[in-house]
């Protein structure tokens, strides 16, 4: 992280912002953004740098590293649309199909994390989840659906009638509500990896 400071100012040149544009971006001072491009102040706590990569539009793994090398970084997941994937720039990955439990599919998938300071059921802030953009209900599982609110992730599965029910992760097995009309599926949780927490 040597070199923190000098990457800052150059991804900042890049996303063709000043220091005045960047430092409202990530919610602080421009001064600040002087001090952290010269070296002043060396610790940035893990939510700027989060915020401060969301800003500069680059993985956090280049903020802190200088290059991507190739590896995926996860998007980020706003309770409000669209879709992460929607993006241009979104990288697909490749996900085993034997860690599947489903079984067999071919489509792409996409690495997502929650945004700084969004909140979804099954998926916490800093957890990552496989998803896969899908509009169908295939199986009992976990769902990104979109409606007039925004973005939510909650269990769907058919009840004994076949109508398609919904349920938050604070809810227990028997209260589960229907899907809405104006609710559609976006996309399928394939696994989720949690950090370890104390």
């Amino acid at each position: 992280m040597d070199a923190l400071g000098p990457r800052i100012k150059q991804l900042r040149q890049r996303a063709n912002l000043n220091k005045a544009a960047l430092a409202r971006k990530v919610g602080v001072s421009d001064v600040t953004i002087s001090y952290w491009e010269s070296g002043a102040i060396k610790q940035i706590g893990h939510e700027r740098l989060v915020a401060l990569a969301e800003a500069l539009q680059c993985p956090l793994s280049q903020l802190l590293e200088g290059d991507d090398n190739g590896r995926t970084t996860p998007l980020y997941l706003h309770g409000k649309q669209p879709v992460p994937w929607l993006n241009p720039t979104a990288n697909r990955i490749t996900f085993p199909g034997e860690l599947i439990a489903s079984g067999d599919w071919q489509s792409d998938c996409y690495l997502i994390t929650p945004a700084p300071g969004e909140h979804f059921d099954f998926l916490a802030p800093g957890d990552l989840a496989a998803v896969r953009p899908t509009d169908t209900f295939d199986q009992a599982g976990r769902y990104l659906i979109e409606d007039n609110e925004g973005l939510t992730i909650a269990h769907l599965e058919r009840n004994g009638q076949g109508e398609l029910q919904r349920r938050g992760e604070a809810s227990s097995g028997t209260e589960s509500l229907p899907m809405g009309a104006a609710q559609r599926v976006v996309g399928k949780l394939l696994a989720r990896w949690c950090p370890e927490r104390p």
